[in-house]
């Protein structure tokens, strides 16, 4: 298992949500924590970092890199 930080930009509990049910549609995830107050998204999984990061991306929001 791999854990996964991502900046994400994210301005309210709906944005954080939507990138919480897009990860967790994934096969593969075995945690997700979401901090809004951060705007970080840690994520436990044994997927390559580059399908977590195109799940998040495909929410429309912004991943800092």
């Amino acid at each position: 298992m791999t854990q996964y930080t991502f900046n994400v930009e994210m301005a309210c509990s709906g944005c954080s949500g939507a990138v919480e049910r897009a990860l967790k549609k994934l096969d593969g995830i075995e945690k997700v924590d979401i901090s809004l107050e951060q705007q970080s998204v840690v994520v436990d999984t044994a997927l390559p970092r580059e399908t977590v990061l195109e799940a998040i991306k495909k929410t429309g929001k912004t991943v800092k890199e």
